[in-house]
């Protein structure tokens, strides 16, 4: 067989699999929908941030590492807040925390950060993507208010996606965008 005639022969393949995974898409839902983004990008923040994974979970290390990594990244630019601290702890106060000098605090609890794939699920016999869910807490600046929290949930993927744990910082920067800086009514930013 010679080499054009091989290609020839793999070319509909090779077509079939660059439109299949052109077919990518990004979904977001934000619970409750967010009636102003949690984002201010004249005020400084803290936040802090903490993991609850699920009892299987795989690979926590690495999770982990993604996590700080992308939420350094997001917060780091100034887009989000002007300045903003960032601290790992074990778990999010459950209620109001006294207001450190006038700074904004804001607490995220990572719960899922990880490829999917699912097998023999259609036409590509591969479907995968990456998931992203996070809770957010806006804490009051008084301590009888209560906190402000929302749950997002990100998800890019589609037909003939698969992906590994190397995107995950940047996925969940775009989730964080997506659920913190624009509110429930933002469009999912595109890859």
């Amino acid at each position: 067989m010679s080499m054009s005639n091989g290609l020839a022969r793999a070319a509909p393949a090779l077509v079939t699999g660059a439109l299949l995974s052109a077919c990518a898409s990004t979904t977001v839902t934000v619970e409750p929908a967010a009636v102003e983004p949690l984002c201010d990008p004249s005020a400084t923040a803290v936040v802090l941030w903490a993991t609850r994974w699920r009892v299987d979970q795989k690979d926590v290390a690495a999770r982990e590492s993604a996590a700080a990594t992308g939420l350094s990244d997001f917060f780091s630019d100034g887009a989000c807040f002007a300045q903003a601290q960032i601290g790992r702890v074990d778990a999010l106060p459950a209620s109001s925390v006294p207001n450190l000098r006038g700074a904004r605090l804001i607490g995220i609890e990572v719960q899922e950060l990880g490829p999917t794939v699912k097998l023999l699920s259609s036409a590509a016999l591969v479907e995968g993507g990456t998931e992203v869910v996070f809770r957010a807490v806006r804490y009051p600046t008084r301590l009888q208010a209560e906190p402000q929290s929302v749950t997002v949930h990100w998800r890019h993927g589609g037909p003939g996606v698969v992906k590994g744990v190397a995107s995950l910082p940047h996925d969940l920067r775009a989730a964080l965008q997506a659920g913190l800086a624009t509110g429930a009514h933002a469009a999912a930013p595109k890859r």
